[in-house]
């Protein structure tokens, strides 16, 4: 029996990687309400100054969803970056041939109907949220906001034809109560000790404001860096909407220069051992179960570290996360992970490997011409 496509069905896209990958996958699922938001018309993305368009598909075969996949438009980083280009995202599939093909074909159709000339993927849905597929370290569980695939879904892809680009790394400090302090030197003491320089409290008052100040430090921080595109309040705080529940404020810095935000780590505890045990839907013992998790877990997560660009190659990044890895460690925390590093971004990878880390994933985008 062939392959149907489905447009819109998002019951179907939510199973579609439990079903293709099965019950011991390392596969974790975003919440399913949150998925359903991210695909809905209250994302800025599609909405907002994003000025982008989205449509998903399952693939079917015999009754089972076996695939599923995004195609979307980023009309603001095309413009900035001057291509014209589409995305696919959240391409879970079965090892199947005829339902990658039937997917990505249907991505595609919609690109160039569009006037899109390339398609790239996955974007989850854009540079600053999952990216990449993964093509090495299938082994490793993902932490949260770590993008995880089978070793067949490379293969698919390349099998209709997209080609591997923009190598990334995402990284793991596998026992952080025995990872090496961050080596201080006397310009890093002269950070700490000029009173210009202030940490400042992250609390559940205040957690809006420090939000808005990592937004600020994230754009300019990242602004030279390939493929990104300035975060708007509207889209950032789409993102972090229920961060207050589960940010550790001990785990998390805010860095202020002479009263103005200089930089920031943002890092919060891993919520994939909890959403992986509730299956990724809120139901009656979903209380039970996050108290359990806030209780026993010992894992956490970077999201993403920032320096405003007057202060960069001054010494202030070893001082954050010497800041951050210290009240981890003190906080009982025993595992970091990292997002995606890219290839390009050799400092990062090696202040990374300077704190502990190994790498865990090896990821590439997938990009094809239409």
């Amino acid at each position: 029996m062939g392959i149907t496509l489905r447009t819109g069905d998002f019951r179907s896209f939510f199973e579609a990687p439990f079903s293709a990958y099965g019950p011991d996958s390392p596969y974790v699922s975003p919440l399913k309400s949150d998925l359903k938001r991210f695909l809905s018309q209250e994302n800025p993305l599609m909405s907002g100054a994003g000025e982008g368009a989205l449509a998903f598909y399952t693939a079917h075969r015999a009754g089972r969803v076996v695939g599923r996949i995004t195609a979307h438009e980023h009309g603001a980083s095309n413009r900035l970056h001057g291509v014209r280009r589409g995305y696919f995202g959240y391409f879970d599939c079965a090892d199947d041939a005829e339902a990658a093909a039937a997917l990505l074909g249907a991505v595609e159709d919609w690109c160039r109907a569009r006037g899109l000339n390339e398609v790239a993927g996955n974007f989850n849905l854009t540079a600053m949220q999952q990216i990449g597929v993964v093509t090495e370290g299938f082994e490793h569980a993902p932490y949260l906001d770590q993008i995880w695939s089978p070793p067949h879904i490379p293969r698919l892809l390349e099998g209709c034809g997209y080609n591997r680009a923009f190598p990334m790394a995402t990284m793991e400090v596998c026992d952080l109560q025995a990872a090496p302090d961050i080596t201080l030197g006397p310009k890093h003491r002269a950070i700490l000790d000029d009173p210009a320089f202030t940490f400042v409290p992250i609390t559940r008052a205040s957690l809006p404001r420090r939000l808005e100040e990592a937004r600020q430090i994230l754009n300019a921080s990242f602004a030279d860096n390939p493929m990104f595109v300035p975060v708007s309040a509207e889209e950032f705080h789409f993102q972090a909407k229920d961060m207050k529940w589960v940010m550790d404020k001990r785990i998390s810095a805010v860095l202020h220069h002479e009263g103005k935000p200089a930089g920031c780590i943002i890092c919060v505890p891993d919520m994939n051992p909890l959403l992986r045990r509730i299956g990724s839907r809120i139901g009656l013992t979903m209380p039970w179960h996050f108290l359990r998790h806030r209780l026993t877990n010992r894992r956490a997560v970077l999201i993403f570290a920032g320096i405003m660009p007057h202060l960069q190659g001054k010494g202030v990044n070893p001082v954050i996360l010497d800041h951050v890895m210290r009240n981890a460690k003190e906080a009982g925390y025993t595992h970091m992970g990292n997002t995606w590093i890219a290839d390009v971004n050799p400092m990062s990878l090696a202040q990374a490997e300077k704190a502990g880390s190994t790498r865990m994933h090896r990821l590439h985008l997938f990009s094809k011409h239409l």
